[in-house]
């Protein structure tokens, strides 16, 4: 029996969207579904520059997944438009991230969950000093 899949991590507020040619009726159009963690993956890669090492990182997969990840996502972007068929974002098996931050002045770590709508904060909830940063990702992935 195969191991359980891994959630992928989004850094962003997932969103489901369709895309479609114009002038054509969507229930008259073939569908091709998008997972939010491959528009994640072209996100990384083709909009933001990263390394597929550095994007993995990112996301909580190995490199190889990502590979396959964005693969996959290119080969159904290229399929939708070569076959003008609709491409709807939706689903998928991910979970949001939620950074850690840093108040400088008293030390406080807290963290806010991307998607909660509060935004990223301007000051610490323990002190209230405006001195605060958002950890690198490089001293949270130790502390997962």
């Amino acid at each position: 029996m195969p191991r359980p899949r891994k959630r992928r991590r989004l850094w962003r507020d997932p969103q489901s969207a369709v895309f479609k040619p114009v002038g054509v009726p969507l229930e008259s159009l073939p569908h091709i579904i998008l997972h939010h963690e491959e528009l994640e993956a072209l996100r990384l890669a083709d909009v933001d520059g990263h390394h597929q090492t550095e994007a993995a990182r990112q996301m909580g997969v190995s490199r190889s997944t990502f590979q396959r990840m964005l693969t996959e996502a290119r080969r159904k972007v290229a399929q939708a438009l070569v076959q003008q068929a609709a491409l709807l974002v939706e689903g998928g098996n991910f979970r949001l991230a939620a950074p850690d931050w840093h108040c400088s002045a008293c030390g406080h770590n807290w963290q806010i969950r991307h998607g909660s709508g509060a935004g990223p904060p301007n000051h610490c909830p323990a002190c209230g000093s405006e001195n605060i940063r958002e950890k690198r990702r490089e001293q949270r992935r130790h502390l997962d």
